[in-house]
């Protein structure tokens, strides 16, 4: 029944064949109640995950890593346009805003870390491409939110952090600031959307998609540890 750390199969038969190799982890909400289990095994739904994150900690593994699961639908991150083909998804059982969103608990957070932290070893996954839903497709996805706990994943060195000091507002013009967020990696189609997308990740108190002095120096920041990091690696 389980393969690993306690990790049960329930496999879904909602999937294909990969075109790409992985390269990016997707966190998701259910945005359910109840139900979610049964909805991404449901051949008519045609939506899957590579697993699923109940909130008591369960963990349930619905398509092979190998395989190409489907849960991304139409979205975008930097030039990748076939998130499912790039990726590796998990859903992460809650509510979600229409059905009363609530914090993640302590208990489902650590098996979302311990089950990041394997994929990203397999697959040797940079922080940087692991991203929410709504960093993918910022103008029909909020998930997994504003109460999802990021920085928990940041300190495992899982994700990236939100910088919190030596900010520096670099007094982009807003075209100058949406360049810098698509060079980050978002689809700036609908620039109001994604700006507001990167706060509810990087500033989660306060997400209204307005360019200000905050936002602008976070942004700024990111991208500026980015590339030390990536000197530092080359």
């Amino acid at each position: 029944m389980s393969w690993f750390d306690g990790i049960t199969e329930a496999p879904s038969p909602n999937f294909d064949t990969r075109a790409l190799p992985v390269s990016m982890i997707v966190l998701h909400y259910t945005g359910m109640v109840s139900g979610a289990l049964e909805r991404l095994r449901d051949p008519d739904a045609r939506v899957s995950s590579h697993y699923l994150v109940e909130e008591d900690g369960r963990v349930f593994r619905l398509v092979n890593e190998a395989d190409r699961a489907w849960h991304a639908g139409k979205s975008r991150w930097h030039d990748i346009t076939d998130i499912n083909s790039a990726s590796v998804g998990i859903e992460i059982a809650n509510p979600g805003h229409e059905h009363g969103y609530r914090p993640f608990p302590r208990v489902q957070m650590a098996r979302v870390v311990r089950l990041v932290q394997a994929i990203s070893a397999r697959h040797r996954i940079d922080r940087a491409m692991v991203v929410g839903h709504s960093d993918i497709a910022p103008t029909r996805k909020d998930d997994p939110g504003e109460l999802f706990d990021w920085p928990l994943l940041a300190r495992h060195r899982l994700a990236l952090a939100r910088p919190d000091r030596l900010l520096v507002d670099p007094l982009w013009p807003d075209a100058a600031f949406y360049l810098s967020l698509e060079r980050f990696g978002y689809d700036v189609t609908d620039p109001v959307a994604a700006t507001r997308a990167f706060q509810r990740r990087f500033r989660p108190a306060f997400f209204d998609g307005a360019v200000d002095g905050e936002t602008r120096a976070i942004l700024f920041t990111l991208l500026a540890e980015e590339a030390s990091r990536l000197n530092a690696n080359s």
